[in-house]
């Protein structure tokens, strides 16, 4: 099969994985980007991959075959039925290495992406790429958010040796192997990413991690990851208190103000996303004021976590310091994927209350501070 374009640019966002209390199941995307330009060479006997580099790991990265990108590209090339291609690939790298942003997983999608726009006409096979990627980096949590956009919980759907899909009456049977599902985010939410000058590997901090947790513990995280999608947009919190079925005080039903959000997560009259709820209610200005307010304190609940955080914190001293101070002051921070970067969840924008709390930190000249919104898009391209 031949290509059917000469290039392809693709951006893909950084992500943060566990958000506290989701370890290795739930991902956030966030509004920061690595931008890969993949251009086929114009000789033909040219096989060779040629890597130019800018940003984040233009010194350490590698500029062969080696590199993570690359490498998947070839791999994924084969999958869709292309052969070896040359190309010169040039990447302007923002998400930093080895602190818990999603790198490794923003290089394996970003190849995948390529060769699939390479191969295949019209918009991308999101659940493919996302199934390929799971594969190769072996859990799905970052890949999930960095493929989809936005909130995703993701799991590998393990069936017995010889017993395929399991039959679900009325609905489609899950396979075997990964899955995700992405939840709306409110665009009222905002994260703060400290990032600290030293590095971490994932597997230094896997390492770190117990063979055994308490079932107490475990608990714990259930009950606190499942608030969420919750957290994670209020609008939903507040149809749940109109119909008593929440903890969020609601107001009168015959309230005339609607709390508008025109966005792509919300429809034009604030109600949350059919697709999720099945219902498309205008949300009483009050009711959403209430459950905005009501965020913030399941955002601070849902991020806390028993599983692996405790059991990291000697490998990074600074980040646990960082995180326990602000929590202290009721925010929802905690360590982003393996870490050694915070992150810090909040609706609303906090961004001067946030620095001033770091101002210590800040001003060491060891931290720096990303204010971003949450990436609701996941992976993108552009063929030429």
């Amino acid at each position: 099969m031949n290509p059917i374009c000469n290039s392809v640019h693709v951006r893909v966002p950084a992500t943060s994985a566990n958000l506290g209390s989701g370890f290795d199941t739930v991902g956030l995307a966030l509004d920061y980007h690595d931008e890969l330009t993949f251009t086929l060479n114009d000789d033909p006997n040219d096989g060779i991959a040629h890597v130019i580099i800018h940003g984040e790991g233009a010194d350490t990265l590698p500029h062969d075959e080696t590199h993570l990108v690359v490498s998947t590209f070839r791999r994924a090339c084969a999958t869709f039925g292309l052969g070896r291609l040359g190309f010169t690939l040039e990447a302007t790298n923002s998400i930093p290495q080895a602190r818990g942003m999603g790198s490794s997983a923003e290089a394996i999608v970003a190849g995948i992406a390529a060769a699939a726009a390479f191969a295949q006409v019209g918009d991308l096979n999101r659940p493919a790429i996302f199934d390929m990627a799971a594969q190769i980096e072996g859990h799905p949590d970052n890949v999930a958010p960095a493929v989809f956009g936005g909130l995703t919980v993701s799991w590998d759907f393990e069936t017995a040796e010889g017993v395929g899909s399991v039959a679900i009456p009325g609905g489609e049977p899950l396979h075997g192997g990964f899955h995700a599902v992405n939840y709306p985010v409110d665009p009222a939410i905002t994260a703060a990413v400290f990032v600290p000058d030293y590095e971490l590997s994932t597997e230094k901090a896997r390492q770190a991690l117990p063979k055994e947790l308490p079932y107490r513990d475990a608990v714990y995280n259930v009950s606190r990851v499942g608030l969420l999608p919750a957290a994670m947009n209020p609008v939903v919190l507040a149809q749940a208190a109109q119909q008593g079925k929440s903890g969020v005080a609601a107001v009168a039903a015959d309230s005339a103000a609607c709390a508008c959000r025109d966005n792509a997560t919300h429809g034009a009259c604030g109600c949350a996303s059919e697709a999720v709820t099945n219902i498309h209610e205008p949300v009483p200005a009050e009711a959403f004021a209430a459950a905005a307010a009501q965020a913030n304190a399941l955002l601070f609940a849902a991020t806390q976590d028993k599983l692996h955080q405790p059991y990291r914190g000697a490998l990074m001293p600074p980040s646990t310091d960082l995180i326990a101070m602000f929590r202290a002051k009721g925010y929802a921070a905690a360590v982003s994927g393996a870490g050694p970067c915070v992150l810090v969840l909040h609706y609303g924008d906090a961004r001067e209350a946030i620095d001033q709390l770091a101002s210590e930190q800040l001003a060491s000249g060891r931290w720096r501070v990303l204010h971003l919104p949450i990436n609701t898009a996941g992976v993108e391209i552009e063929r030429h």
